[in-house]
């Protein structure tokens, strides 16, 4: 008979010295350990499968804290060369799950979602995956998706030597610089909706980071981002295109947001 209590054991130990081994990679300790309610055992283990299949060498610092995610900063090395990561882990403790339903709910690619809150942040890790792999492959600038495995996100990480481009909203522009920015967030919206069939749903000056060098932005966290047959699509758009003329109102940048709103839609119109 099988010591049922032995293999156990066993399996516990074998756990252990995987998320031991894994642990030593993890470049910063101190931040590793203030983390606990993002780094829990299914967590560490998701990560210790990622880095035994190749897709992350080690485990920097905190590069950014965001209400329901953690990013980090990582490394691998790919056809000999340091390639720089950005590891989000969305926390399952502390998430607000419930504001994710309203972006979930009516999206058919994820209709199946039990309404519990591990399921709902399951489900919504896969969806940003999803939606900035439709912007990707439509041409659009934003961070490569690498692979998911569930609560954390694998993607291209957006700066330089471990140091991230700052967001929009962080930078001093004058007019001519701001209106050259607004030109490439008025495309996005565009192309975003015409050739991936998608709507932002959170575009604001706080999810576009900006190369300081050649002012291109880099769209990013597209969790909340929603297919055209969403019910709430249009409304989304709205907000988004108001947010985007609320700022750079402040640099003296004039958007007509009806006229935007109306050359988004009849894009979309004009593709089908």
């Amino acid at each position: 008979m099988v010591d049922l209590d032995s293999t156990s054991s066993k399996k516990l130990r074998k756990f252990d010295e995987k998320i031991d081994e894994f642990r030593t990679r993890i470049k910063n300790s101190e931040d590793f350990k203030v983390k606990d309610e993002v780094f829990d055992t299914a967590t560490l283990m998701a990560l210790y499968k990622l880095s035994s299949k190749g897709y992350l060498d080690a485990l920097g610092g905190t590069v950014s804290t965001g209400k329901e995610a953690n990013i980090f900063h990582a490394v691998r090395t790919q056809d000999d060369e340091l390639q720089e990561l950005a590891i989000k882990i969305y926390r399952i403790s502390n998430s607000n799950f419930k504001a994710m339903q309203e972006y979930l709910i009516g999206d058919v690619r994820f209709k199946n979602v039990r309404h519990t809150k591990k399921d709902i942040i399951l489900a919504w890790t896969r969806k940003e995956f999803r939606n900035l792999s439709r912007a990707k492959e439509a041409g659009l600038n934003v961070p490569m998706p690498l692979i998911t495995n569930r609560n954390i996100l694998v993607m291209e990480f957006i700066g330089k030597e471990n140091i991230p481009f700052p967001q929009l909203r962080d930078l001093n522009l004058d007019t001519e610089q701001a209106s050259f920015i607004y030109e490439a967030v008025e495309d996005f919206l565009v192309r975003l909706y015409r050739d991936a069939q998608l709507v932002h749903g959170d575009l604001s000056e706080y999810n576009i980071l900006v190369d300081p060098d050649s002012l291109i932005p880099v769209f990013i966290d597209m969790g909340q981002s929603v297919t055209l047959d969403h019910l709430n699509s249009d409304e989304f758009l709205q907000r988004d295109i108001d947010n985007m003329a609320r700022f750079f109102s402040r640099s003296q940048v004039v958007v007509d947001t009806n006229e935007l709103y109306e050359k988004v839609i009849r894009s979309g119109l004009d593709h089908q």
